[in-house]
Formats: C-alpha cells, structure tokens, sequence
C-alpha cells in the first residue's frame, strides 16, 4: 500500500473515489452488456453468411470445372477479361456503444447478360452461368467481408471494457477501501487517544483541586 495520510480529507476523498470507481465499474458493465448483444447479432450473421458463402464457392467452383471440361479455358479466360470491371463500394459507419459498426453499399454486382461486356454470340449459356454463380460470391463475400470486420472490433472492445472491469472491481476499488479502512482505523485511534488524555487532563485537574 502506498502512504497513506490519515486525515479527514483523506477520508472523504477515499470515499469519493469509491464511489466514482463503483459508479464506472456499473457504466463499463452498461456498455459491455451492449456490445455483447450487438457482438452476438452480427456473430450469429456472420456465421450463417460464412456457412452459405462456402456453399456458394463450393457450386461455383464445381460449375467452372464442368464449363472448363467443356468449353475449355480459353473462351471462359476471354469472357473473364471482357467481363472484368471495378465495383463501386462505399462503407458506412454506425456506433454502438463507441465501436463504429461497419456497414457496405456497393453497386449492383449481378449484371444481366448484355451487361457483361463481353458477345453473347461467341459464348455459351454455360458461361453466363458461371459468371452468374461467381457474381453471387463476391456480392455475399463483401458482405461477410463488412459484418466480420465488425465483429472483430466487437470483441476487441469487449475484450478492452472487461479488462478495465475486472481492474476497477478487483484492483482499484478493494485497494482504495483498503485505504480507507486504514484511515477510518488510525482517526479512531488517534480519536481514542484523545479522549484518553483528555480524561487524565480532568482527572489530574480534579486531583490538583482537591489537594488544593
């Protein structure tokens, strides 16, 4: 324990502390129990999309080796290229309880057939198919992409308000009540000492008066 002065200003500021730490510790509860609501929201999202996005990939990638095995790569490299062009994506931002939630507006990633760039003579129903499939992936996958960055910070933060939770309620807290008990128990003594030579003083005082 570091030194302590036992004063009555050390008292009372010990008890303003406690009762500062306690109120904190119950608004770092308050924003902990919010984060973890919003934290298990988007966890049970981001699951499920994760869950269906590996789906997507799985019948994707199966339907590009049957168009390989048929078409060879060729036209589908060729229709790739034509079809390859940038998204527009812009990400916005919401706070829960201090964390900025991640939230993604793209443009429309799925494209009509004639919207592809690339001839629909020089290619196959197979191939629309395909680049159908893969269009659906990256629509899911910037979505995963938004809630799993969330989720991250989520906990990150959660990790961060328990941490200092645990540092009010098991460190700061018991040591300031330590100090307190302690100065509480040096005024009583030093109270009771007081009273104690006080009564020698008087008794002493009546014993001089009746010599006298």
């Amino acid at each position: 324990m570091e030194q302590v002065y036992a004063t009555r200003s050390e008292l009372l500021a010990r008890r303003a502390r406690i009762r500062l730490a306690t109120q904190g510790g119950e608004l770092l509860k308050e924003r902990r129990g919010a984060l973890i609501k919003e934290f298990d929201r988007l966890g049970a999202s981001v699951l499920a999309s994760i869950e269906l996005l590996d789906r997507q990939i799985a019948g994707a990638g199966k339907l590009l080796g049957i168009a390989i095995a048929e078409e060879g790569r060729e036209p589908l490299n060729s229709a790739a290229f034509a079809a390859e062009e940038g998204i527009g994506v812009t990400l916005h931002t919401r706070t829960v309880a201090g964390v900025p939630i991640v939230e993604i507006e793209k443009d429309e990633v799925e494209r009509a057939r004639t919207g592809r760039g690339y001839s629909l003579v020089a290619t196959s129903a197979r191939i629309d198919a395909v680049a159908e499939r893969f269009e659906s992936v990256l629509a899911r996958l910037l979505e995963v992409a938004a809630l799993e960055l969330s989720v991250r910070r989520l906990a990150d933060e959660i990790a961060r308000t328990t941490r200092r939770m645990n540092a009010l309620e098991h460190v700061v807290v018991p040591r300031l009540e330590a100090e307190q008990a302690h100065i509480s128990l040096v005024l009583e003594e030093r109270e009771l000492e007081d009273r104690v030579r006080l009564r020698r003083m008087r008794a002493r005082g009546h014993s001089g008066e009746g010599q006298s």
